[in-house]
């Protein structure tokens, strides 16, 4: 399965909900398709926390649909994350996994023990019960509703070939970033984050 063509499905399939992106190739290629600044977040130096942080998105905002599209570089630095998404078992949080097999934003340098590294198994192995594997655009497509629109915590590894073409980095400010997604996020579910409201735009009557 393309990461391309695999991303561009979900973009097509999203709603409400926002979506948190680990550094790298990830984070570039959900930018080059969407450009969205608002359901959005692209965490760079995630150094394999965004599913930490999206679980602190899914607790606070319960009713919104939280994704986390992680690589498997940024997951093998951290597989013990696993335990605390388990415990939570928040319902609204999905936590895709980006497998590749390689570090692809450092020259697709192939991962260690990457003929045996099997993550859908490690899942279940730590009592997640929601655990699937896609090698396909066609299965994806044909067990979406069960796995992403179902309500339930779900683990998912995405089995994708290394991308070719150059992703890019996103050209966002991250103090911008921060609050265009948390504003959206009040928005959407109604809650509080930011101390102080927007300020309304001041409207001036011109005069002849």
């Amino acid at each position: 399965m393309q990461l391309r063509e695999c991303f561009e499905y979900f973009a097509s399939r999203q709603t409400n909900g926002v979506v948190i992106t680990s550094a790298g190739t990830t984070s570039g290629m959900w930018w080059k398709i969407t450009h969205d600044m608002d359901r959005a977040f692209y965490l760079g130096a995630s150094m394999s926390m965004i599913s930490m942080f999206g679980a602190g998105i899914a607790m606070g905002a319960p009713k919104l649909p939280v994704w986390v599209f992680m690589g498997d570089g940024a997951f093998v630095m951290n597989p013990g994350m696993l335990m605390v998404e388990r415990d939570l078992s928040l319902p609204n949080l999905k936590h895709f996994l980006v497998s590749n097999r390689v570090y692809n934003a450092t020259g697709a340098v192939r991962l260690p023990n990457v003929a045996r590294n099997d993550y859908a198994a490690l899942a279940r192995s730590l009592g997640i019960e929601r655990v699937f594997f896609f090698d396909s655009l066609e299965k994806l497509k044909s067990n979406f509703e069960t796995v992403v629109t179902e309500p339930g915590y779900t683990f998912t590894v995405l089995e994708v070939e290394p991308v070719r073409e150059k992703a890019g980095g996103v050209p966002v400010d991250d103090v911008e970033s921060k609050f265009r997604f948390g504003r959206y996020i009040e928005r959407a579910a109604g809650i509080k984050i930011f101390r102080h409201p927007v300020p309304e735009q001041e409207t001036t009557k011109k005069t002849v």
